[in-house]
């Protein structure tokens, strides 16, 4: 007995693309950004910094964490 036109196919879902890979610039700009935020909030704490930035106070903390936060979020999309 012939087989059915349904029972001769199986479905098979199309593959995943591959992500695109980042721009050459993204690896250095995370290592960099995260390296700036890490000496100013250091060189905050050991209290180094020039006196116009030192008359910042604890802003200076939000100064340093900007890049931080920066680096940390291009990090996250880094393929």
């Amino acid at each position: 007995m012939p087989k059915s036109r349904s029972k001769r196919r199986r479905y098979v879902p199309p593959p995943r693309p591959r992500p695109k890979r980042s721009a050459p610039w993204v690896g250095p700009t995370i290592v960099i950004s995260l390296a700036v935020g890490i000496i100013y909030i250091l060189l905050f704490y050991m209290q180094i910094l020039p006196p116009t930035l030192a008359n910042l106070n604890n802003y200076n903390l939000a100064i340093g964490f900007v890049p931080l936060i920066f680096g940390l979020i291009l990090a996250t999309r880094w393929t």
